[in-house]
């Protein structure tokens, strides 16, 4: 992942990433796992489904220390099974 997010943000700082993906009972803790992996901390997901019920959106605030650190965090997100889209 070639990003320009060093050009735009000073690091450390905190990024909220929103994750979304099938409406699953265990998106949210799917999501708090891969976060736990990569940035250890303490949580709380929100959860807001789509209008027709098929997807939920989880919004996590994180505190990333690098470029580097963003993008694995955005790569390893999206490989979850029931995640869609990171934003």
């Amino acid at each position: 992942m070639d990003t320009r997010f060093d050009e735009l943000l000073d690091f450390p700082t905190n990024q909220t990433f929103k994750v979304m993906g099938i409406a699953h009972n265990d998106l949210p803790n799917h999501v708090i796992e891969c976060l736990q992996q990569h940035a250890p901390g303490d949580y709380s997901p929100a959860v807001k489904p789509s209008s027709k019920g098929n997807y939920h959106s989880v919004s996590v605030s994180v505190r990333v220390t690098s470029k580097e650190h963003m993008e694995t965090i955005y790569t390893e997100l999206a490989k979850l099974e029931l995640v869609r889209v990171v934003l």
